[in-house]
């Protein structure tokens, strides 16, 4: 026997809704909540999906003041002392890695004159 069409509550639906898994509603689910932190940070308007996000941006910016001030508080400092040192334990773990000062040069866009094909009715060829 091959299930086609399920009736329920006098609605008729395609078999294949019976095939749903655990992971499939838990993946819709996991859509559902970063849509509504999305649009809850657009908004502006506080949700427990965009509670941690918030508590992020705060964090950072607690963490800029602290670098342009001097203020310090330690996660602060932590964070701070990481991307000091972070340049650093990149360039010593490359290796062959030259230190040369690399210079770009700039090119200026040269502007081009565009032929219309007379768009304009200014053509003085007739």
């Amino acid at each position: 026997m091959e299930v086609r069409k399920v009736l329920q509550n006098g609605s008729m639906f395609d078999a294949k809704v019976l095939d749903l898994s655990a992971a499939t509603i838990i993946a819709s689910f996991k859509k559902a909540i970063r849509v509504q932190a999305a649009l809850s940070l657009g908004s502006g308007y506080s949700t427990s999906a965009s509670a941690p996000h918030s508590v992020l941006n705060a964090f950072k910016n607690m963490a800029a003041v602290c670098a342009m001030s001097g203020y310090e508080f330690k996660e602060a400092t932590v964070l701070l002392n990481a991307a000091k040192n972070a340049p650093a334990a990149g360039a010593a773990s490359s290796t062959g890695a030259k230190a040369a000062v690399v210079v770009e040069e700039v090119k200026k866009e040269e502007v081009e004159d565009v032929d219309m094909g007379g768009l304009f009715g200014d053509e003085d060829e007739y």
